[in-house]
């Protein structure tokens, strides 16, 4: 019998095994999508920030208040009333000016003699002296002496020559915020609150609740609507409107409601609710996994057919 000797079958080198390879050209067009889609978030994401700084500082403001004696916050309170009814008293002019070429009311009010305006109600040393709730448009923001940049980028101002925040007859005052900032809400909604809707100040451990009785837009050099009205006790929250726009001024004004809510009362100092959970964070959670999710199966190596088994000799 005659064998045929099979030849000695070649092995093929096994072929390196294929890496995972950065796909920098997904990763750019990914990467662009990203950055749109938090160019999207930026301005609720700022604004939740913002509301939980302004909570922090109403959360500071109210510790002050619960940790001064009654004796120094009724003092301060008489002050503030005092300053008040030389305000009114006083030959200071309207005390409010609804300056065009400003997108806030300044003012044309002086403080009386023997008054100092910044260290009156003045509960922080960075000038808060009350809290604004308006529960309609979950607002709780705090309010500051004056209406200076720095202060309405951070919560409502109190327009120096107008009285201040404690209630009384014969007395107004007018509080103003921005709407249409990127990094914060404010008074954003203020034109939805209505007639009868209510807000509360909270100042120095006292509560004022006030009614809404008004709402107007008006050009600003109509002035006469935030002069204080005799045996009224008002206070008006203003901004400016169209939004973005800013050629007139929006003014919410109320009446205050004697006595005073018990519901509000009761309300009083309590931890803001405000901003609430940050949903904004699920949607960047959301963004930055799908990115990671792209990169890494667009840069796995791709699948390839398995090379053919090498013929053999048929054997005699």
């Amino acid at each position: 019998m005659i064998t045929l000797d099979t030849p000695p079958q070649h092995t093929p080198e096994p072929a390196p095994p294929a890496r995972w390879r950065m796909p920098w050209a997904t990763a750019g067009v990914a990467l662009l999508a990203v950055i749109g889609v938090l160019a999207i978030l930026y301005p609720s994401t700022a604004s939740w920030f913002s509301q939980y700084n302004q909570s922090k500082v109403v959360e500071g403001l109210d510790s002050v208040v619960d940790e001064g004696p009654p004796a120094r916050l009724m003092n301060e309170l008489d002050e503030a009333r005092a300053y008040n009814d030389a305000l009114v008293g006083g030959e200071l002019g309207t005390g409010a000016l609804l300056d065009p070429s400003s997108n806030v009311p300044t003012s044309d009010g002086v403080s009386p003699g023997g008054f100092d305006y910044n260290e009156l109600l003045r509960a922080t040393n960075d000038g808060v002296m009350a809290r604004l709730r308006i529960p309609a448009i979950k607002v709780d923001l705090p309010i500051y002496h004056g209406t200076s940049d720095d202060v309405l980028a951070k919560g409502v101002g109190h327009l120096e020559g107008t009285s201040l925040p404690v209630g009384g007859l014969s007395q107004h005052s007018v509080l103003t915020a921005h709407r249409g900032l990127p990094e914060a809400s404010l008074f954003n909604d203020l034109n939805k609150l209505a007639i009868g809707d209510t807000f509360t100040i909270e100042v120095f451990g006292e509560v004022l609740t006030y009614q809404v009785n008004s709402t107007q837009t008006i050009l600003p050099d109509e002035t006469q609507s935030l002069l204080p009205e005799y045996g009224e006790d008002l206070v008006t929250l203003v901004t400016c409107t169209p939004l973005g726009i800013n050629t007139h001024r929006y003014l919410v004004t109320g009446e205050r409601i004697l006595p005073t809510p018990a519901a509000d009362i009761a309300a009083a100092g309590t931890r803001p609710d405000i901003p609430g959970f940050p949903w904004w964070a699920l949607s960047l959670g959301g963004v930055v996994v799908t990115y990671a999710a792209i990169i890494v199966i667009a840069g796995r190596p791709k699948k390839t057919d398995k090379p053919m088994d090498d013929a053999r000799s048929p054997r005699a």
